[in-house]
């Protein structure tokens, strides 16, 4: 069962990260400007954050959280399809925006919403090596997806990108459908039971408060957002990083295939390591462990970043965005630990959910804050985002 989550898992987020380049490019080929293509990926980000909450709602309500997820795959690929069609047709740009903004609202369920039904597939018994797994899926699609953009974009066109893109979600279609059954719901939230309004409002407030009330699982969160935003500095200003050291902005993107391939041998050496398992089930010595590994990821990640502000040639940005990946990788691994263990079983999904819809917003703030300053700066915009690193570790080690 874990062996078709993960391949579940790898195949829907590798078509998530395609999704965003393959936009991209199919809007400058058909407009030779990035104009309409960054506003479409602006607006399929930015509703995540009304998206999560409410995704989380319909998971912890359903008695088969993996039919939702299933729909939600369908209905990803369905936008993705539409926005691309609309590009292709020359749609108004108003109307591909507004598809783009609807279809947003689906990506948690990608991220936080699957992550979220690890305890279904694992068990306790497993759980932490697991969460190791699932962390690096993240570091896979990261490393896979904008890779597969580049190849198949320049064999066949941005829509064809697209095409693979969407064809990687709908194949992980099966798994999410046949993700084990939900145990007992409170009365009201089996599936197929639609809420009122009301219900709906006061179960996204409940998820709410258990992030905040609990002093573990905010801190987390709020260091998870704070981070986040620094590392989309990152991702702006490493393409431009790449052209000035190597005359290539390609090259650029080669130094974000290393940052998510060090997140990824670092999570393959965690997994593998018994302590850190030991660690992730500790019992009361967790809350120290997951906030610990969570703060030396972002510390080291923060390191990274603060190498590749100061490179002097390409192969010195190469090792800052290996450390940067070897810290990211663990940070993530942790987070998720935390969740699993702080957040309540009935409001899970929406722990993760919510979780993930804040970190893709605060990546949407990051991006536009790191566009004027890399174009000043490219060394501006990366130590912004070191800085932003250390505010995170901050958070993680200051308890209030």
């Amino acid at each position: 069962m874990l062996t078709r989550y993960m391949a579940g898992a790898v195949m829907a987020r590798t078509g998530d990260e395609m999704s965003g380049p393959a936009l991209l490019v199919t809007g400058l080929a058909v407009t030779g400007s990035p104009l309409l293509a960054s506003s479409v990926l602006a607006g399929l980000t930015v509703s995540a954050a009304v998206g999560g909450p409410l995704l989380g709602v319909l998971l912890d309500r359903a008695r088969r959280p993996g039919r939702v997820l299933g729909w939600c795959l369908a209905g990803y690929a369905g936008g993705l399809l539409m926005v691309a069609g609309g590009m292709a047709g020359q749609v108004p740009g108003a109307v591909l925006v507004a598809v783009a903004v609807v279809t947003g609202l689906l990506g948690p369920a990608l991220t936080g919403g699957w992550t979220a039904q690890l305890p279904l597939v694992a068990g306790p018994g497993r759980l932490a090596r697991a969460t190791a797994f699932d962390s690096m899926s993240y570091n896979v699609a990261g490393l896979a997806g904008p890779a597969l953009v580049g190849v198949v974009a320049s064999a066949g066109g941005g829509v064809m990108a697209v095409l693979v893109s969407v064809g990687m979600l709908v194949a992980a279609l099966p798994a999410a459908r046949g993700l084990p059954p939900a145990g007992p719901r409170p009365a009201g939230g089996e599936e197929g039971g639609a809420p009122g309004w009301r219900a709906v409002r006061e179960e996204v407030r409940a998820g709410f408060r258990a992030i905040v009330s609990n002093g573990v699982l905010r801190r987390a969160t709020v260091a998870s957002m704070v981070s986040c935003c620094g590392l989309a500095m990152v991702v702006v200003s490493a393409p431009v990083l790449g052209a000035r050291l190597s005359g290539e902005s390609g090259h650029g993107a080669l130094l974000l295939a290393v940052v998510a391939a060090g997140g990824l041998v670092a999570n393959a050496a965690l997994s593998g390591t018994s302590r850190w398992a030991g660690a992730q089930t500790a019992g009361t010595a967790m809350p120290v462990a997951g906030t610990a590994v969570q703060a030396v990821g972002t510390a080291v990640l923060g390191a990274g970043v603060v190498v590749m502000a100061c490179s002097q040639t390409y192969w010195m940005a190469v090792v800052g965005a290996a450390v940067a990946g070897a810290g990211e990788g663990p940070q993530l691994t942790a987070l998720f630990a935390v969740r699993h263990r702080e957040a309540p079983a009935r409001l899970r999904g929406q722990v993760f959910t919510t979780g993930a819809s804040l970190k893709i917003t605060s990546f949407a703030i990051g991006s536009a804050v790191a566009g004027p300053l890399a174009a000043y700066a490219v060394s501006l915009a990366l130590l912004a985002g070191a800085a932003l690193q250390a505010v995170a570790v901050a958070v993680l080690l200051v308890r209030r």
